[in-house]
């Protein structure tokens, strides 16, 4: 038995270690607090340390051929490219590819070596050799450890200045090519691209054509292209790049051993012509039956690298579309979870740019996508951004960028991209400090000069049957192709027993049932709005002496709508009002099946997107 006494000692100890520990127990939930806190605050960014950047030498041999050697010794390696200044889009009209297939024969053969005798010494020093182009220039690559640095660069002379184009490796790329090229019609990427290039760019753009055709392949001769390769690719026209664990004075003098004897030739002044102006909206639609997927770009031309805009554009393009956080992405994946991402991108060359927005989605969800790509794409136009988006675009562009040259691979492809297209010389010093002066007003003017909803070219691959009335709302002209790249001579959007009428230069098929509809009368209307509600409205048209006039009313406003035509089941009208005192005009197209009407309502405001209705015939 306990006595009282003991007890109440122990109730005095156990009161006692309480309290003791009550400031233990206090400091363990303020310090859980404060994990708690922690976990949900990003940390923030820490500030932008000086970029460290090699010293650069450059000189320029008697033959023009220019050199850039940055000497880099913290790892025995040496990086080589020998970058010209013509690329893809300097083929002939009638032979695409030519650039590209000229190339790849360089590792074929040579006057000394088999194409077996080369894969055998890359292979044999742990090093690599290559070719390739893209629109405006092109790379021989090589590198290797500082222990095999002048074999590597005398075999990647060899291949340059003595390619023999051996006539069985020629036949064998052809064949291989062509193979290729039939591969690439099956894939939905390559067939956006190629259509894309087309239409912003115009049939007859140097930058309109993607790839070789299986009929410039076939008129390829090994000769033709061996002449082509001889006069196109000369030295003073050319930039030969050395980064890594050299000593400059050796590897200069090795260069000129290898290439100083390399002729000069004739640099062709080749003028691009400006990319066509877009005044309307247009879908182009690619039709890949069976396709459970559709493809979708919206473009505009954008900005060339060198454009005054380009670090405006490039925040405003990170804001928009430039990455998981981003708006397309947030919306089309993250609220609506019609794709596993939705992106843009700006491709900036050296004579023109393209901007351009894209996903690939479900079939059953294209229209639906559309509809989110143009209220984005108008949003940032007009709402413009925020504090906090800015500085985290900001922030991420100017934290990823030492990544682009912390290697020496990165470092070498930087250079090269500079003196390719003639960006400052300070470039890499620059480009932080320019990024961060961009403003919210820069970004929004950026917006609105390059990201046009209203004038956006619309490139669609997909099973037109599943997903022509998903679009039809979202553009007056659509033009129909199959993946041969030829204009379709049956448009799916007409309805049963409709003919085409496909007309001529590749001009807009029209529709046509051969019956007027019956559109007289009242209809019920549902016009959605961007921000996704729908907006109800009463159209009544009417017909006297042969003239049609109607009026849409809305809570908002009546409209007159006057020279209001119809072809076949196909309608359309302007219509003008005044709200406020201010006036606002547009036109109002549509299609009626039956009882049953649906269309698209522009507005001629800047910035105002394109509302698409549904309606039915209002019951007497």
């Amino acid at each position: 038995m306990i006595k009282l006494k003991n007890l109440s000692k122990s109730f005095a100890l156990l009161l006692c270690g309480a309290l003791l520990a009550l400031p233990f127990f206090a400091r363990s939930a303020n310090a859980q607090n404060q994990t708690e806190d922690f976990r949900r605050q990003a940390p923030a960014a820490l500030p932008a340390r000086p970029l460290n950047l090699p010293t650069t030498y450059e000189t320029t041999l008697p033959n023009g051929l220019r050199v850039v050697i940055v000497e880099q010794p913290r790892l025995p390696l040496v990086s080589y490219r020998l970058a010209f200044r013509n690329g893809d889009s300097r083929d002939p009209r009638d032979l695409p590819g030519l650039t590209d297939f000229a190339l790849s024969m360089l590792t074929e053969g040579t006057a000394t070596r088999t194409s077996k005798q080369i894969a055998d010494e890359v292979g044999r020093y742990g090093a690599t050799l290559s070719a390739g182009s893209n629109e405006d220039y092109s790379v021989v690559s090589a590198s290797s450890l500082t222990t095999f640095n002048d074999k590597i660069l005398d075999l990647m002379a060899d291949v340059v200045l003595h390619p023999s184009f051996p006539q069985k490796d020629f036949d064998q790329l052809k064949q291989n090519t062509k193979q290729t090229l039939t591969l690439q019609r099956t894939q939905s990427t390559f067939l956006a691209n190629e259509r894309l290039a087309r239409v912003i760019f115009g049939e007859q753009h140097p930058y309109s054509m993607t790839s070789a055709t299986q009929q410039s392949v076939e008129a390829m001769t090994r000769e033709g292209v061996m002449n082509f390769y001889r006069s196109a690719f000369v030295p003073n026209n050319a930039v030969l790049f050395v980064v890594g664990d050299v000593k400059r004075d050796r590897v200069l003098k090795r260069i000129n051993e290898l290439f100083g004897g390399w002729a000069k030739g004739e640099v062709a002044d080749v003028r691009f012509p400006p990319a066509p102006v877009r005044n309307a909206r247009a879908i182009y639609l690619v039709d890949r039956p069976r396709s459970t997927q559709s493809n979708i770009i919206l473009a505009n031309t954008g900005v060339t690298r060198t454009s005054p805009d380009y670090y405006s554009v490039l925040l405003m393009n990170r804001i928009l579309g430039g990455g998981g956080s981003a708006r397309l992405y947030q919306n089309l994946r993250e609220n609506k979870g019609y794709t596993y991402g939705a992106y843009s991108s700006l491709d900036t060359r050296r004579e023109a740019g393209v901007f351009r927005a894209s996903a690939e989605v479900r079939s059953d969800v294209t229209g639906p996508a559309l509809k989110e790509f143009l209220f984005e794409m108008n949003r940032i136009r007009t709402e413009g951004i925020t504090d906090q988006e800015l500085a985290d675009a900001k922030s991420f562009l100017v934290g990823i960028f030492p990544l682009r040259f912390e290697t020496q691979e990165g470092l070498i492809d930087q250079l090269v991209q500079i003196k390719m297209y003639n960006l400052p010389e300070d470039y890499l010093q620059s480009y932080r400090d320019r990024v961060m002066r961009v403003t919210k007003e820069d970004v929004q003017r950026a917006a609105q000069k390059y990201v046009a909803p209203d004038k956006t070219a619309i490139i669609i691959v997909g099973d037109a049957s599943v997903i022509a009335d998903q679009i039809k709302p979202y553009a007056e002209t659509i033009e129909v192709y199959d993946a041969q790249g030829n204009r379709k001579g049956t448009n799916p959007m007409t309805t049963a027993g409709a003919t085409v009428n496909s007309g001529s230069g590749g001009g807009t098929a029209m529709v046509s049932t051969g019956n007027t509809a019956n559109v007289i009368g009242s209809w019920t209307l549902e016009v959605s709005l961007p921000n996704g509600q729908t907006l109800p409205a009463t159209l009544i048209i009417k017909q006297d002496n042969g003239k049609t006039t109607g009026e849409i009313q809305a809570q908002m406003a009546n409209f007159s709508v006057n020279n209001f035509t119809l072809n076949g089941n196909a309608f359309d009208g302007a219509f003008a009002t005044q709200i406020q005192g201010q006036s606002m005009e547009g036109k109002m197209t549509g299609r009626v099946q039956g009882d049953k009407m649906d269309g698209t309502i522009t507005v001629n405001t800047p910035g105002f997107p394109p509302l698409s209705f549904t309606g039915s015939r209002a019951k007497q």
